[in-house]
């Protein structure tokens, strides 16, 4: 049975989405819902994307919200985040999420998180994307929090499309959750 997003996370907090997109427009609107809806359930909502997008969003959100509200926005730089030692380092990656959650964990707020995965080239190795997105998948289920990973589809050959279904096991398609069939089955491959 598929759900929209925000019925998904009002039953169920640890969830790990892949959410593929094409159309720049489409990708500022859902990002933007799914903040206003962090929003209105008070829980803050932490942003990894390029400044660029983040201006686009923030422009979007300003027309709806209070400087008030947009306090349960934080942003992070998906660069910085993504490439701090200066390549798409797993490890580090996991340093950097741990160390931007926990302040979250430690008061007991409510959070969830939005990162826009991008990189200049898709020639490194699949095994590093795949760490990381098994790495975030155990984070989310042991701190319960949403996670969405947004990916370019355009960007996105094949191989890593697969790859991606078989690390989430949630889809995002027309702001409705899908379960993903391979996440199931190749999960406890990985």
């Amino acid at each position: 049975m598929n759900t929209t997003l925000q019925q998904s996370i009002e039953r169920k907090r640890d969830l790990h989405i892949l959410y593929s997109y094409k159309e720049i427009e489409d990708y500022i609107q859902t990002v933007a819902t799914f903040i206003k809806d962090g929003i209105f359930a008070g829980e803050y909502t932490i942003l990894i994307d390029n400044e660029r997008i983040q201006l686009l969003v923030q422009h979007e959100l300003r027309k709806r919200f209070s400087d008030e509200d947009m306090n349960y926005l934080h942003y992070i730089n998906n660069f910085h985040f993504y490439y701090s030692t200066g390549s798409y380092h797993p490890a580090t990656i996991d340093e950097y999420l741990l160390a931007t959650l926990t302040p979250y964990v430690d008061q007991q707020l409510h959070f969830r998180l939005w990162a826009h995965v991008e990189w200049a080239t898709i020639e490194g190795p699949l095994h590093i994307i795949r760490d990381v997105e098994l790495s975030a998948d155990k984070t989310v289920n042991k701190l319960s929090f949403p996670l969405i990973c947004a990916y370019n589809e355009d960007r996105m050959p094949d191989h890593l499309k697969k790859l991606l279904v078989e690390t989430h096991p949630f889809l995002l398609v027309n702001d409705e959750l899908v379960p993903s069939e391979l996440y199931e089955k190749n999960h406890t491959k990985m």
